[in-house]
């Protein structure tokens, strides 16, 4: 019986010995890649790193893999089921692509016991599998950044989730979103403008790190203790690598971009409202150019409205719902694209009236939701921020509602002309 003892205790303290041994020759990094040209790389890049120095050889684990050659690729990108993979590759190749395409590369050196680097090598082991490689991607809760995340959670026995779960965020995830985008207007217009309410309630810091640049700022403070009681600083090294040039800095502290938006209808305001003294001073440009920026207008808007219609209605993008936008942005500002030429081109007095007074009705609707939009934030189940939108459609579309020439004696010509009053045969 005691040579039995005997003998399992030496083949534990062999095995236990294998794998201490295993698992010392890795060294674990995360490396997070900062913003590229492509609006997909707006928000930066992250990848777990595994190096071996029995086999010298450095692989770059990878979560954030798509390629538009994928089956029913667009389509599955339009109804929100977009399929991300995650995959295994050489470092030094994805690094020096990085470099070469002008990207921050900041790489975090892991401090971890062995066996829990050899555990983390099984486990990106097996996601790399062609059955577990593939997931469907959401924008907030499951992308590259937050898979890393989690694997940093395996890493420390759940003690990373312990400290940030339930800890408050700095932002909202729209805040968030609008500190990697406010450089360009018309993509910060467009993608906050899709957006929905849900995005604009607290968050914890868990939740921040759905961008990589929050993993690294995380895992760069955070200490752990580890199986044998001892405290340890999770990076024990930091590198940069490179630092990109010429490229927008992400905003620390997220700017109001409505008065920006405000400033720039009212510009837009003034320079329709002069298309419309011109038309009042009876002269044909005027008509001509008013007619073509009412079309274009209701063009903008109009495909705006109806791709968040859609995707709210019958997609999987689920930050698009319960969006108050859809009050005063709807696909019947498409109506004012025809309406707007009709009015443009007809050289019938009595057409153009009737023209004026739909084109009017549809941008006094707009009007109208705007007012709605904003008064229904006085209830508690309202709360999105949703001004930036609200701030520049609403002076185009009082502009549109009223111009120079005056309702009531648009309204008067109206009732007057001749296909209201015309006679039955």
């Amino acid at each position: 019986m005691v040579k039995k003892i005997v003998f399992f205790i030496l083949l534990f303290l062999l095995v236990s010995t294998f794998i201490f041994a295993e698992g010392e020759n890795l060294t674990l990094k995360i490396a997070v890649i900062g913003a590229g040209d492509e609006l997909y790389f707006w928000w930066g890049h992250i990848a777990l790193i595994i190096e071996d120095s029995d086999t010298d050889k450095s692989n770059f684990y990878d979560y954030g893999l798509f390629s538009f050659e994928n089956e029913n690729f667009y389509y599955n990108f339009a109804m929100g089921r977009l399929l991300y993979s995650c995959g295994v590759s050489p470092s030094l190749w994805n690094i020096e692509k990085y470099i070469e395409t002008n990207r921050d590369v900041v790489i975090y050196t892991l401090d971890l016991p062995p066996e829990k680097r050899l555990e983390v090598k099984r486990f990106a082991e097996v996601n790399v599998l062609p059955e577990n490689r593939d997931y469907f991607y959401h924008h907030f809760r499951d992308n590259c950044s937050t898979r890393i995340r989690d694997i940093v959670d395996l890493m420390t026995d759940g003690q990373f989730f312990e400290q940030y779960g339930k800890a408050p965020g700095r932002y909202t995830l729209r805040q968030h979103v609008r500190r990697h985008t406010y450089f360009s207007p018309v993509v910060d217009w467009i993608l906050n403008f899709w957006m929905g309410q849900g995005i604009d309630t607290g968050i914890t810091i868990w939740d921040e790190m759905f961008l990589p640049s929050e993993v690294g700022k995380r895992i760069d403070d955070f200490w752990y203790v580890d199986s044998n009681g001892i405290k340890r600083k999770l990076v024990s090294y930091t590198e940069t690598v490179n630092k990109a040039e010429g490229r927008p800095i992400v905003l620390d502290i997220p700017r109001k971009q409505w008065p920006r938006e405000l400033a720039f209808s009212l510009a837009l305001s003034a320079i329709f409202g002069f298309f419309f003294f011109l038309q009042y001073k009876k002269i044909r440009s005027g008509i001509i150019l008013a007619g073509i920026s009412i079309s274009l207008c209701g063009l903008v808007f109009g495909i705006a409205g109806l791709l968040l219609y859609f995707m709210s209605i019958f997609t999987n993008h689920d930050y698009t719902y319960n969006n108050i936008n859809m009050i005063f942005c709807t696909p019947l500002m498409l109506a004012a694209v025809s309406y707007g030429l009709c009015y443009a081109l007809t050289k019938d007095q009595d057409r153009r009236i009737k023209y004026d007074i739909i084109l009017r009705i549809i941008w006094l609707l707009t009007v109208i939701g705007i007012i709605v939009s904003m008064l229904i934030k006085l209830l508690p189940w309202f709360w999105q921020k949703n001004l930036t939108d609200q701030m520049l459609m609403l002076p185009v579309a009082l502009v549109f509602t009223l111009q120079p020439v005056g309702l009531r004696e648009t309204l008067q010509r109206f009732l007057k002309c001749r296909i209201f009053n015309r006679k039955k045969a």
